[in-house]
């Protein structure tokens, strides 16, 4: 009898685990191709920023945007990113002051500068974009979070490419924890 007991949950746990393998997988195959096609928006992913100036992640990130946009891959670049403790500055602000000084026009930028989380993040990003009547994104983040990001702005009607920041490469257990994201997202809990 204790055998039985112990069938269930252990069956539920390997069921688990191949779904986050899987997943996992998915975000890692995501995160090394590059989707770049003509869209409505360049929809950058924030990142830390110090003080008023990117990261390096972050101005990695605002820097392979620039270079897509001065391709013309599309009109408008959307920072993101809310304050995340700094009283003065926040992601999306940063993001904005960055690309203004590297020469895109304060019409073409766009910010969202609330979202605390990847979810607040592309929640309101895509209500930004429906007021403006954008239905397409070019989603510039690290590789392993665009399959996330991508799932997210699909679930609200828009069509999302992905195009990763270049970057060195990525520990295995990172794709782990973006399916877990992913996971607990597809569940009804935004992180």
């Amino acid at each position: 009898m204790k055998k039985f007991l112990w069938a269930g949950p252990a069956v539920v746990l390997v069921g688990l685990c191949a779904w986050l393998w899987h997943i996992a997988r998915q975000i890692e195959r995501q995160s090394e191709v590059d989707e770049a096609r003509p869209a409505d928006v360049i929809l950058v992913l924030g990142a830390a920023e110090y003080r008023g100036r990117p990261s390096p992640v972050l101005e990695a990130r605002l820097n392979h945007a620039l270079y897509l946009y001065l391709k013309k891959t599309a009109p408008y670049i959307l920072t993101t990113g809310g304050a995340g403790g700094e009283p003065f500055f926040t992601e999306g602000d940063v993001g904005r002051s960055y690309l203004s000084r590297h020469g895109v026009p304060s019409e073409a930028i766009l910010v969202e500068p609330e979202g605390e989380s990847t979810a607040e993040s592309v929640a309101a990003a895509v209500e930004i974009m429906h007021q403006k009547n954008l239905r397409s994104a070019v989603v510039v983040s690290d590789g392993y979070h665009i399959f996330r990001v991508k799932q997210m702005l699909m679930a609200q009607g828009i069509a999302a490419y992905g195009s990763p920041r270049p970057s060195p490469p990525t520990a295995r257990w990172m794709y782990f924890r973006q399916a877990m994201g992913y996971s607990l997202w597809r569940i009804g809990v935004n992180i």
